[in-house]
């Protein structure tokens, strides 16, 4: 398919028409968010859904299919964040701490995108691999402590740093990791009747469940497009940058790795996304002098809406061109 018709596709796409209407109300302050309540309960939705899906698909798919592609997503995991942090190293406007801070944020995932991607290649009817939930979780953690490692080494002690294990535990026990992984297990778990009672509510609503997510989202970022200007050019530079260089060594990596267009264009999307509701959660722990506005802004006021918009048709026709190689 042609990069330009599938951008135009995405472009004029429900979600991504409604995430425009909402930044745009946004700045009119329109107040068209949800109420916190249900933004909870989406969000629940939407990371048990995905693991349901993914752990029930997960039964026809063999061990060793999975292996290689397990392997490389925990890779690229740890590579990620360091990549992040050495293309931040290029400016002297970022201390270390919000250095590994934004790099904690990129070497981690976002929910919200994979949704999206999904979305997008299944309303084209590309084929994607049934473990890549499991890539999502497999993802969502080691981004995380990597940026932290690399956030607080040489420090020694203080406000600055916290222990390990209490981030560890802050990031295995959050609700993303767990209840994506629980649904992960429970979908492996469940008989195929059990699993057939839930899902026309957690896999056929998902798309439009997904809208509502980014209404909300779009409002956020539109709030939070006036700090972008603020921090200065480097941050819109990096916000963009990252994601094109993570999607691109995705694409790459997973078609190397044997995975159809589909699943390296997944695994791009992975590794071009970042997180903005683990990551926080974990360094505003680990590190909580770092500046946490910083990663927020470039993550979900620029890498998401970038990533929705852009990025989504971009990874696949990247994927498209590596697999033709």
């Amino acid at each position: 398919m042609d990069s330009l018709p599938l951008a135009v596709a995405n472009l004029t796409s429900i979600p991504v028409l409604v995430f425009i209407v909402a930044v745009i109300a946004s700045r009119l302050h329109t107040d068209i968010r949800l109420p916190d309540a249900v933004y909870q309960g989406i969000t629940i939705f939407l990371l048990l859904g995905i693991g349901l899906k993914g752990g029930h698909a997960l039964k026809a798919t063999p061990g060793e299919e999975l292996l290689l592609p397990g392997l490389t997503a925990l890779g690229l995991g740890i590579v990620i964040p360091f990549l992040a942090f050495g293309l931040l190293s290029l400016t002297k406007k970022v201390t270390r701490l919000e250095k590994g801070s934004l790099a904690a944020h990129y070497g981690s995932t976002s929910l919200v995108t994979f949704t999206a991607g999904l979305v997008m290649l299944e309303s084209l009817k590309i084929f994607v691999e049934p473990y890549t939930a499991a890539l999502l979780a497999i993802m969502e953690i080691p981004g995380i402590i990597v940026g932290i490692y690399l956030g607080t080494r040489g420090l020694r002690g203080g406000e600055d740093a916290s222990p390990l294990g209490s981030t560890l535990k802050e990031v295995l026990l959050g609700k993303t990791v767990l209840l994506l992984v629980a649904g992960l297990v429970v979908g492996v778990v469940a008989p195929e009747s059990s699993f057939a009672k839930v899902e026309p509510f957690f896999v056929a609503l998902q798309p439009g469940v997904l809208v509502l997510f980014l209404l909300q989202l779009g409002f956020i970022v539109g709030a939070k497009l006036d700090s972008v200007w603020k921090a200065g050019a480097w941050l819109p530079i990096f916000a963009i940058v990252m994601p094109l260089v993570g999607g691109t060594l995705g694409a790459v990596v997973g078609s190397i790795s044997g995975m159809s267009v589909g699943g390296a264009t997944m695994l791009a999307i992975l590794c071009a996304s970042a997180s903005y509701i683990a990551a926080p959660a974990a360094v505003g722990i680990a590190m909580p002098s770092a500046n946490l506005s910083l990663a927020l802004t470039a993550s979900l006021g620029i890498t998401f809406p970038f990533n929705l918009i852009v990025g989504l048709p971009l990874y696949l026709a990247v994927a498209q061109f590596v697999q033709q190689l």
